[in-house]
């Protein structure tokens, strides 16, 4: 069974460029890197060579040869093609972490064999880069793989009619309710591609708990991949198993989890689960107004790779099914969970983690769940189901910021409002996006900032 990967678009892109570096392929365990690799060699290459590095002897051919020619003419040996097939080959090298000889040989690919085409793709690669001493800066690029997103997960089962009418700015009122339906159902079984497949197939949430048990038993048996000793060990072993009570909620180093862990050993557990995209780090801004820059001094909050797995977790699957407003879910929680997991999936050339707002003083604290730069502004979207009164954390951005643009995600229609904010009485321009909308914000930020002034 194939899927259709937005991301394949920037495969083809990469093919199609006249100088091309070796592409390689980041992201955590089990998003499907491999999968998009593959697929993309059977339509666009008449040959593939398929390295899997945790293979010894597909490993041992960067040990053997350490010249980018004698090891190309070597694979084509071995796979029975002609080296006059050059530029029809795909060379895939799979688990690239597992060589720091093949990341270092990505560059003579690209200085020696130019016409060849080579993709690699490795999960942990932020630990294994700290140890490659002459990683090939400037000689490869980068393409993030993430879980599937909503747009994604409608294409796997076949609403190809919803996808595009969540594609029409503005989306259409009457496709409203189909697609809070179908966001729905993403939002309980989440993008692991693995998951995905499995209800398609069946169309039965229940189905899908030991899918997601076996995702998360792999994460938890790579624990030891991510430490450098033994306290490491134990440390990662307790955020593992607590991080999905702290979702959505500042949290602290220092005892984390009720634990007795200090600071320093927590958060240097944390910033390796942040390397692997398994539990990411997101810190908060104070600035209303680009550059945002993140506070590494104050509290961040916890996000999860995937929302289906963090339900697994949680075990509100079968809470999830029953409820109509999502926004409701586990305190609240589930939904900005699941937009920024749709944010982070646009992040696909490079990669920027979002930022939430933060205004922290005596009696007058304050926090926007989204804070996105957008045309040289920096716009506060809140993630809620409450009416506008109710946005005080919002307003008291729009009173600082230099713009009136303001954005809030919940589970109604899709609107533009004029209002004031109650303290200073500053008029803004509030858009109301559905929660499904969220692989939109870029383009329906576009479509409000050109179309929408005050009046």
């Amino acid at each position: 069974m194939t899927f259709k990967r937005l991301i394949t678009k920037n495969l083809t892109e990469w093919k199609n460029k006249p100088f091309r570096k070796p592409l390689l392929l980041r992201g955590a365990r089990q998003v499907g890197k491999t999968t998009l690799a593959l697929d993309f060699a059977k339509e666009h290459y008449d040959h593939l060579i398929n390295l899997n590095l945790e293979r010894p002897n597909h490993k041992e051919f960067f040990s053997r040869f350490n010249d980018a020619r004698t090891l190309v003419d070597a694979l084509f040996v071995s796979n029975n093609i002609s080296f006059n097939e050059l530029n029809k080959t795909l060379l895939f090298i799979d688990e690239i972490q597992e060589s720091s000889e093949a990341i270092n040989m990505l560059r003579f690919l690209y200085e020696d064999l130019p016409e060849l085409n080579v993709i690699a793709a490795g999960s942990l690669l932020e630990h294994t880069l700290h140890r490659v001493k002459s990683f090939p800066v400037g000689r490869v690029e980068y393409l993030y793989v993430h879980p599937f997103n909503f747009q994604e997960f409608l294409l796997a089962n076949g609403d190809d009619i919803a996808f595009s009418y969540l594609n029409q700015i503005p989306v259409p009122l009457a496709a409203h309710p189909a697609l809070m339906e179908k966001f729905h159902k993403y939002v309980i079984t989440g993008g692991m591609p693995e998951v995905v497949k499995s209800y398609v197939n069946t169309g039965m949430f229940a189905d899908l708990k030991p899918v997601y048990e076996s995702i998360w038993q792999s994460y938890k048996d790579d624990i030891e991949k991510y430490a450098s000793n033994e306290t490491q060990i134990r440390v990662l072993r307790h955020i593992i198993n607590t991080a999905h009570l702290y979702i959505d909620s500042r949290i602290k180093f220092e005892n984390f989890g009720q634990s007795n862990y200090r600071s320093r050993e927590v958060g240097e557990a944390m910033r390796s689960l942040d390397d692997a995209r398994v539990i990411q780090l997101i810190y908060p801004t104070t600035d209303t107004e680009p550059p945002l820059k993140p506070d590494l001094r104050k509290s961040p909050k916890l996000h999860f790779l995937d929302v289906g797995l963090l339900n697994h977790e949680l075990n509100i699957q079968s809470e999830l099914l029953s409820i109509t407003d999502l926004s409701n879910a586990w305190k609240g929680a589930i939904i900005p969970e699941v937009i920024t997991q749709e944010y982070l999936s646009l992040q696909t050339s490079s990669y920027r983690k979002p930022m939430f707002w933060t205004r922290e003083k005596a009696q007058a604290s304050a926090e926007v769940d989204l804070v996105l730069t957008h045309k040289n502004m920096a716009i506060p979207i809140e993630i809620k189901s409450g009416k506008v009164g109710t946005l005080k954390s919002l307003h008291q951005f729009i009173d600082r910021a230099h713009h009136p643009y303001a954005v809030r995600v919940f589970g109604g229609e899709f609107s533009i409002e004029q209002h004031s904010t109650p303290q200073k009485k500053k008029p803004y321009l509030l858009m109301n996006l559905p929660y499904y909308l969220g692989t939109k914000l870029p383009a329906y930020l576009d479509y409000f900032t050109e179309n929408y002034k005050l009046n």
